[in-house]
């Protein structure tokens, strides 16, 4: 008898705590401790990884030797895969259409190196070789403007302001011979990973259309539809951003060359060249390629400064206002600063590389994260406002 009373409460208890899980109703110390064992299993797991991380260094080397050799691949596939496919739609097969694709390339490659490369070539012997002059020059022209009323206005201690200056300069043409004499010396090895790109890229183009299949084997059958969806979004934005930066790019390349023939600025192939490869990089790319065009034109003469100036802006903003929202549209919805943290953040942990990848591997996340959120949030979230 007195063991049935004693018993009476605990199986009341018991008996409520079975109701509330029959009855799917929350508990809050349940929940709590489940969600502290995932923690906690989650961060040994982690530990426990780190431990054994001499296992992913074959991995780690593997993804360094295949990134550059895919990103390359993937970047031509989007540009070569509207002339593929129209080629195809003109009962050319597709075999033959990408022979005829590379035939093209080869010969737009050779044309570069028989009329761009020995002209480009030769200016930066040109350039290497004047280092020493063109710095003496520099600090000749630092001198002047010491000598100028409205820089001596705004600048009274200007005793070292040419030393400095000139140390500056010095450095950064030193920095930058150093890593052009380590890029040369990579050639070799970038060329046999470089290599294998043209080989993915063929399969890429020639098996291109399977592949979106082969994903939507591993995503679970009912969510099929939203899956293509995905894809086909992820493959349009990835497709508009790569072929409009490219024609962006080339296009700005060749009114920023045409406006510096026409002021008579120095070097006007290199500086070109090398702002155009910089113009890549969203935002940020502008800026760092409008700094050797000044530094070239501040040698030559201050006026030629203004006249780089006056060039690189009609540039920008002929490029901002009337190229990229015809080609863009509103394809490429990045707000400015979330673009820069992302080459920051992008370039400080992968370098250049990172830097390039920022925004498509943006874009695609995005996506994926909203159409998730789309299936399984959305309406907990509007449950719980309501």
């Amino acid at each position: 008898m007195l063991l049935q009373q004693a018993s009476r409460p605990f199986i009341c208890e018991r008996s409520t705590f079975c109701r509330q899980e029959e009855e799917g109703e929350p508990l809050p110390q349940s929940r709590l401790f489940r969600t502290c064992m995932t923690i906690t299993v989650m961060l040994l797991i982690i530990f426990l990884l780190s431990k054994v991380s001499f296992l992913f260094q074959p991995i780690k080397a593997m993804f360094h030797l295949l990134i550059v050799p895919f990103m390359l691949a993937g970047f031509f596939y989007y540009l070569m895969r509207p002339i593929v496919q129209y080629l195809v739609h003109r009962k050319v097969n597709r075999i033959a259409a990408i022979l005829l694709i590379y035939l093209a390339m080869a010969a737009v490659v050779t044309l570069f190196a028989i009329v761009v490369w020995p002209a480009l070539m030769k200016q930066i012997h040109t350039f290497a070789e004047g280092a020493p002059a063109f710095i003496e020059s520099f600090r000749e022209q630092i001198e002047r403007l010491q000598h100028n009323r409205l820089v001596a206005m705004f600048s009274p201690d200007q005793s070292d302001l040419s030393t400095k200056l000139s140390e500056y300069l010095d450095q950064a043409i030193t920095a930058a011979s150093d890593y052009v004499s380590n890029f040369i010396a990579a050639v070799t090895n970038f060329f046999i990973v470089v290599a294998t790109a043209p080989i993915i890229l063929y399969y890429m183009l020639k098996e291109g259309e399977s592949i979106p299949r082969s994903v939507l084997h591993l995503i679970p059958r009912r969510y099929n539809k939203d899956g293509q969806e995905v894809l086909e979004e992820i493959d349009g934005a990835l497709s508009g951003f790569i072929i409009g930066r490219v024609i962006i790019t080339f296009l700005l390349g060749v009114m920023m060359y045409a406006g510096f023939m026409l002021i008579g600025l120095p070097y006007a192939l290199l500086v070109t060249v090398i702002a155009t490869v910089l113009n890549i990089i969203p935002y940020i790319g502008p800026i760092l390629g409008a700094i050797p065009c000044i530094i070239v034109a501040f040698i030559d003469s201050p006026a030629m400064v203004i006249w780089v100036i006056i060039v690189t802006i009609v540039t920008q903003q002929i490029e901002g206002n009337l190229l990229s929202p015809h080609i863009y549209g509103k394809r490429l919805d990045i707000h400015p600063l979330t673009t820069i943290l992302l080459m920051l953040i992008a370039g400080e942990l992968w370098g250049i590389v990172g830097v390039i990848l920022a925004i498509p591997i943006y874009m695609v996340l995005k996506i994926i994260i909203v159409r998730l959120y789309t299936l399984f949030l959305a309406e907990k979230v509007e449950e719980l406002v309501e």
